[in-house]
């Protein structure tokens, strides 16, 4: 289930001041309610899962500003989609749906020797495989989101080049060594984007 535009994780600076952080709702009322429009001008708010920026229009009121995101949060893509009926194939009470797998004859020889048949065999591998790659997808996830918010705010600090080969190549330490000395508030949120980039691996 996604996440509404409204109810999205994210953090607003100024320069390099962290304004707030929390839902954009809220971000966005605090926003407004604190900052005077030249400083507004100078506002960033970063989604805090994929590390980019988000697009406001603070034209007009705090009222009025809240209702266009409860809006467009009211007329997502996704609407239309979820409108169209499911179409299941294969046994609705399972939940299966057929399709088609096309194997070599030593490899079908292999899955109906197994317990349960091949459709079995198959079902725990692709779980297993989901397990699996399941740290790979949060280092992934973590290591996207602090590129995009380190390009966008520290691509001018000492060092960024480095700290991003460091930050892919799973080295912490000496990521962290490279970030340690940039403006506080920056260099913690990038920490927070990134704990989850260096996840070792399940032996």
């Amino acid at each position: 289930m996604q996440t509404e535009p409204t109810q999205t994780s994210c953090t607003a600076f100024v320069g390099r001041q962290l304004i707030a952080k929390g839902t954009l709702q809220h971000v966005v009322a605090i926003v407004k309610d604190t900052l005077e429009d030249r400083e507004i001008a100078q506002l960033l708010i970063f989604d805090d899962f994929t590390g980019k920026p988000i697009d406001i229009d603070f034209r007009g009121k705090t009222a009025e500003v809240l209702q266009r995101l409860s809006n467009q949060a009211g007329h997502t893509p996704d609407e239309k989609e979820s409108e169209q009926p499911t179409r299941r194939v294969g046994r609705p009470k399972l939940g299966v749906v057929s399709g088609e797998v096309t194997l070599l004859p030593r490899h079908w020889d292999w899955l109906k020797s197994q317990p349960g048949g091949a459709s079995v065999t198959l079902r725990k591998l692709v779980d297993e495989a989901r397990r699996s790659g399941k740290n790979e997808s949060k280092v992934r996830t973590a290591q996207e989101a602090s590129y995009h918010f380190m390009t966008a705010m520290a691509g001018d600090f000492p060092q960024h080049e480095e700290a991003l080969r460091a930050l892919y190549a799973g080295n912490q330490d000496r990521f962290y060594q490279l970030i340690d000395d940039w403006a506080p508030d920056i260099r913690d949120h990038i920490k927070t984007l990134a704990e989850n980039a260096f996840i070792e691996e399940e032996t």
